[in-house]
Parts: C-alpha cells; sequence; structure tokens
C-alpha cells in the first residue's frame, strides 16, 4: 500500500490537498516538499462516494486475465478520483463504493454492498 496517499487513523482515508485561495481539491495531495505547498492545507477524503461513470475492460484471451472495472467516484467535496472498481457483480452507475486501500494500485473502489 502506498501510505502517502493514506491517514494513519482508523479507518484509513485517502489524503487530498485544498487549495487555501480557491478551494480545490487535489488528488493526489501535493508534496511537503513543493514549492507550493504553502498554498494547500490537508483534506481527507471521504470515505464513501457514488460511481459516476465505469468501462468494463476485457483483456486478452493470451494475457490471462478477467474482465475488471474502471469507474470514476464522485465523494463529497467535492472530488472525483478514477479507480478499479472490485465486486461481485457488474458495477451500475449511482452504485455507492468505499474507498478502499489495495497494494497494487494504492487505492481501489468496492461495492458497499460487497464491502459488509
Amino acid at each position: 500500500m502506498n501510505t502517502s496517499l493514506w491517514s494513519e487513523g482508523a479507518p484509513a482515508r485517502l489524503l487530498a490537498s485544498c487549495h487555501r485561495a480557491s478551494g480545490e481539491i487535489v488528488f493526489p495531495p501535493v508534496s511537503a516538499h513543493s514549492p507550493l505547498a504553502d498554498q494547500y492545507e490537508g483534506l481527507l477524503l471521504e470515505g464513501e462516494g457514488t460511481l459516476y461513470s465505469f468501462t468494463v475492460i476485457h483483456p486478452g484471451s493470451k494475457s490471462g486475465q478477467q474482465p475488471f472495472a474502471l469507474g470514476y467516484l464522485d465523494l463529497l467535496g467535492p472530488a472525483r478520483l478514477f479507480g478499479r472498481v472490485n465486486g461481485t457483480r457488474r458495477p451500475a452507475i449511482g452504485d455507492v463504493c468505499r474507498v478502499v486501500p489495495d497494494a497494487t494500485y494504492g487505492y481501489a473502489f468496492e461495492l458497499a454492498e460487497d464491502a459488509q
């Protein structure tokens, strides 16, 4: 897991930055070493959102990979993230998803009904 993306509290939440003057939310968070760092403050993103859009990727049969979904998740704030959508069924626009740590991608979206 890429710990620079996640808060240390439980449950872990994605970190972002908020521009002090405009209120614009930036993800991933602005590095503390950035020359612009003093213009931003840290922000914890919501852990749950609504699936705005998605597509299902069908890798070639020679790859040995199963089809998987990629989508945009709208979080309160507002913030829109792009990532892999995990679940036991095909997602649908409007589904509630939770943002969860992922060892390969840093984060992924899990259909809320599967996260219970």
